[in-house]
């Protein structure tokens, strides 16, 4: 299977459905009440981690992910039907960025760990939602909510029990093989190995995992050699092995090697320098008898002054293999895998928008380049999302808003004139200005205009 550890894909929750403007019509009741009903929320979507998959490869296609949008209301006082929600399984280990501003969303490390990335819309209400003793009859109805849109960026970061570290061939595709059910591509020349592979030991007890890092270079942690794309499946690894060749026989060189791979790790991460590891020298069988001794004890001693376990092994002909294995295996039973301790970033719900206090919250006039104004002011733009403006009476409900924040003079006094171009969320007006008696600004709302005071129905509904 292909391997893919990062893509980025573009993510929009369904709409929510429009509510209904209906009235009862029966026999005998021929001047029935409003029955029109809600309309449906939309379908969100949500990231799910599974332990099925090991690569984002089946996502790499999947530029855009759209939610189902909810049904619309309908007479005889009918909801509409939510949208199913869309629910996108990765790999665990999957880290979700926000694409645009690089932070990060959710580390989805367990299997079942879920995100909503985007939530679906609400439905827009029927006009029975809207009837009163004071209104028999609203002839007004809402749309429903667009869904939340974002673009992310998904990168995977392997989680494995074991990593096997190194410069590129030096066998550590071989080490997997020979100590697992892996077949990872096997041949004499640099970097063979362009993905991980994943192998597994089933010691009866657990399933040791072991990842084979593709070789590092010196300079990796500057994304040489794609470097950067190999070291961050380093991140979530309990053991490191650290494999060198013997095949030169060189004693400076092969102290070099393993120099070049710690110091580009620890410039990648600090961290990783407090990782447990071992170092195997592998090639063994490459090694002229005569100098296997001498080697072995220099390497030994070298290593010995540093406080690191090493020892000797060769893929090829299996020798020291049941010693990796039983050492492998011994440290993962003594260590045990901490379960859902290495989330970079905290499984948390994202907040439901709630409504600023409307004694604190100021309309802004901006002048906009090349003519025209913008207001910016929550429950404005919530209104003109929502009102049906093909409606009479939902334009006299949204003239009632702007009576009552002022909107007309805080447009004159930012100098516009009769004509120019005013925008209001996604919404477009010529500027007409009203004048009205000044009697109005306090009135008291209507009922109508209570759903976007606090504590009013929006709050409820939400």
């Amino acid at each position: 299977m292909k391997f893919v550890d990062s893509l980025i894909m573009s993510v929009k929750a369904g709409r929510g459905g429009n509510g209904c403007m209906s009235f009862l019509r029966e026999r005998f009741k021929p001047n029935g009440g409003p029955d029109g009903g809600n309309g449906g929320r939309g379908g969100s979507v949500i990231f799910e981690a599974t332990s099925n998959l090991q690569t984002l490869a089946d996502l790499e296609y999947m530029h855009h992910i759209k939610g189902e949008n909810g049904d619309h209301g309908k007479g005889a006082a009918r909801n509409g039907r939510a949208g199913d929600d869309k629910i996108i399984y990765v790999p665990c280990g999957t880290l979700i960025y926000d694409a645009e501003t690089g932070e990060g969303c959710a580390d989805l490390v367990e299997p079942h760990d879920r995100f909503v990335a985007a939530r679906g819309g609400r439905g827009g209400r029927g006009n029975r939602y809207f009837a009163s003793s004071s209104r028999k009859a609203p002839r007004f109805c809402e749309q429903g909510e667009m869904g939340e849109e974002v673009k992310l960026r998904l990168e995977l970061r392997l989680i494995a029990d074991v990593g096997l570290v190194g410069l590129p061939n030096i066998g550590k595709s071989s080490i997997l093989a020979a100590i697992s059910n892996a077949q990872p591509k096997i041949a004499n020349y640099p970097f063979t190995t362009l993905s991980p592979n994943l192998g597994v030991i089933n010691t009866g007890d657990e399933r040791i995992v072991i990842a084979d890092i593709p070789g590092l270079i010196e300079g990796a942690h500057e994304n040489k050699g794609l470097g950067l794309e190999f070291l961050r499946h380093v991140d979530r690894t309990r053991l490191l092995i650290h494999v060198l060749s013997l095949e030169s026989g060189d004693f400076d060189a092969i102290v070099e090697d393993f120099e070049v791979v710690r110091s580009e790790m620890r410039k990648y991460d600090p961290e990783l320098d407090e990782r447990p590891f071992f170092v195997a020298g592998n090639k063994l069988d490459e090694v002229p008898e005569e100098f296997v001794p001498e080697l072995t004890a220099q390497l030994a001693d070298y290593f010995e002054k540093k406080g690191v376990s090493f020892m000797t092994l060769s893929a090829l002909t299996e020798e020291g293999i049941p010693e990796l294995v039983k050492r492998v295996t011994k440290f993962t039973a003594d260590h045990p895998r901490p379960e859902s301790s290495v989330r970079l970033y905290a499984l948390e719900e994202k907040p439901l928008e709630k409504m600023p206090n409307r004694k604190r919250m100021k309309i802004q006039i901006i002048s906009m380049h090349g003519g025209g104004y913008r207001v910016l002011h929550y429950k404005l733009e919530k209104a003109v999302e929502r009102y049906d403006f093909s409606q009479e009476e939902n334009v006299a409900r949204f003239t009632k808003l702007l009576r009552r924040y002022k909107v007309e003079e805080l447009l004159e006094a930012a100098g516009a004139q009769p004509g120019d171009l005013v925008s209001i969320g996604y919404k477009d007006f010529n500027f007409y200005p009203d004048y009205y008696p000044e009697e109005t600004y306090d009135e008291e709302p209507e009922p109508e205009l209570e759903e976007f005071e606090d504590g009013g129905e929006e709050d409820e509904d939400e």
